[in-house]
């Protein structure tokens, strides 16, 4: 007989991670994984991808099934089973069965909450009208597919310039759409500069892209079958057979603060460096769960995979009785819109600002390889360093193939509180086919010396 009930609210990164760490530390502990969404562990960073044909079939966006959880790991992995309502002085939650419609009650001995993120999806008219999409579970974008196979509309219309409506941007024009992309906001990409994001911008309007910067979304208006017909802002209407929401999103954080459980003030679960809540036996990880940002000092909701991810391994390790601690995040991030790839890390000028923290910057343009070399392109570095220290604060990269993957080196400079010059002078490597005698970071770095 098992020695400890595990439960698990949430099948996919957090989770997963989670209950698979704690099945290889204990083979005879019972674990049960109640997922809301037909899927497990799937690649939502995919979706845009898959929607755009560059994946054949979303099967290959599923790390694992529940099956094969089942059956290859003994991990009870059930999809389509809600969790409720969380009792944490009794030790159990209930859960609905989303296919028959009951409901039951299920003894924990600990528990793992983690119950990702919700997209944002303002209360306005018709918004719930047919071909109006949010991209959040892989089901979201299976309906996507489908849609768009089914009704072929010729007209799409993305809400929101973060990097959901820059990448659904690239997979729309691939699927030969005519594409229009609105945005509150009077640059997109608000995770980087404005000096920055011009360049996204140009872009995405040279590929044609249309965009609408500084509208606000209004309404929807849907035609007697149902379906979309135009979005209104309060500047233009635009007629749309396709809309994509690309409106951020909110943490699933509703039935643990419910059950009692602290939230930080961005509403992700409050948790400590070993993804314990403020009550006992209970953890969060992923999308639902606060991340301490080592630069802004101050607990922050951050929806990311690669973070989901690392949360459930230190979840599942402390709630397996190994220690483990989770050092934080720094923001890094990564896209790409056709050749144009795009990175970020630490703090943007805009934030070093808005937290007072003195700083200089430098810009520089170079090639992404020796610019000799067949096929180079352009790259543009932007580095931040703090004034007095000159340890690195932050970057952001544009340019073309093997560009934004240099991010890591300065993430990994900003979490060892390197310098400007220790980058300068760190020792990368150099062959012209790949790189530069001196690499563009380091260029930006040599300025700030």
């Amino acid at each position: 007989m098992s020695s400890t009930k595990i439960i698990v609210i949430g099948g996919d990164a957090a989770g997963m991670s989670a209950a698979s760490k704690i099945r290889r530390s204990h083979e005879n502990w019972e674990i049960t994984v109640y997922e809301k969404s037909p899927h497990t562990s799937y690649s939502a960073c995919g979706m845009p991808y898959y929607i755009g044909g560059l994946v054949s079939s979303s099967k290959e966006l599923v790390a694992r099934s529940p099956e094969t959880f089942r059956e290859k790991y003994n991990i009870e992995a059930k999809p389509l089973h809600e969790v409720i309502q969380i009792d944490p002085k009794k030790q159990k939650v209930l859960v609905k069965d989303l296919k028959s419609e009951t409901s039951f009650w299920d003894n924990y001995d600990k528990l793992l909450i983690a119950t990702g993120a919700s997209p944002n999806k303002p209360p306005l008219p018709f918004i719930d009208s047919k071909g109006i999409f949010c991209l959040s579970t892989l089901q979201s974008g299976i309906n996507t597919w489908e849609f768009i196979n089914k009704h072929k509309p010729q007209k799409a219309v993305i809400v929101g310039g973060g990097y959901i409506g820059v990448e659904m941007a690239e997979a729309l024009l691939e699927r030969g759409m005519d594409v229009t992309l609105i945005d509150r906001n009077p640059y997109i990409m608000k995770t980087l500069d404005s000096d920055m994001s011009e360049d996204i911008c140009s872009a995405l309007t040279k590929a044609g892209v249309k965009l609408h910067l500084d509208e606000n979304l209004t309404a929807f208006e849907s035609g007697d079958d149902g379906k979309v017909k135009k979005v209104i802002t309060d500047k233009n209407q635009f007629e749309a057979g396709l809309v994509i929401l690309g409106m951020g999103v909110s943490p699933n954080s509703g039935i643990a603060k419910e059950a009692g459980i602290k939230l930080c003030d961005t509403a992700a679960i409050m948790v400590d460096k070993k993804m314990q809540t403020s009550i006992e036996n209970i953890w969060a990880a992923g999308d639902c769960a606060s991340s301490y940002h080592q630069l802004r000092e101050k607990h922050l909701f951050v929806a990311l995979g690669t973070i989901a991810n690392k949360h459930g391994l230190v979840a599942g390790s402390n709630m397996s009785g190994e220690e483990m601690k989770f050092p934080g995040v720094i923001g890094t991030a990564i896209t790409k819109f056709q050749d144009l790839e795009i990175s970020r890390t630490g703090l943007t000028e805009r934030e070093a600002k808005a937290f007072d923290i003195p700083y200089e910057t430098a810009t520089i343009k170079s090639s992404n390889f020796a610019s000799y070399y067949p096929g180079s392109g352009d790259i543009k570095v932007k580095l931040l360093v703090r004034t007095e220290s000159r340890e690195i604060l932050g970057a952001q990269i544009l340019g073309n193939k093997g560009s934004a993957k240099r991010i890591d080196t300065i993430a990994a400079c900003i979490m060892g509180k390197l310098t400007a010059y220790e980058l300068a002078m760190m020792d990368l490597a150099y062959v012209p086919p790949l790189s530069n005698v001196w690499d563009p970071i380091q260029i930006a770095a040599r300025r700030l010396i």
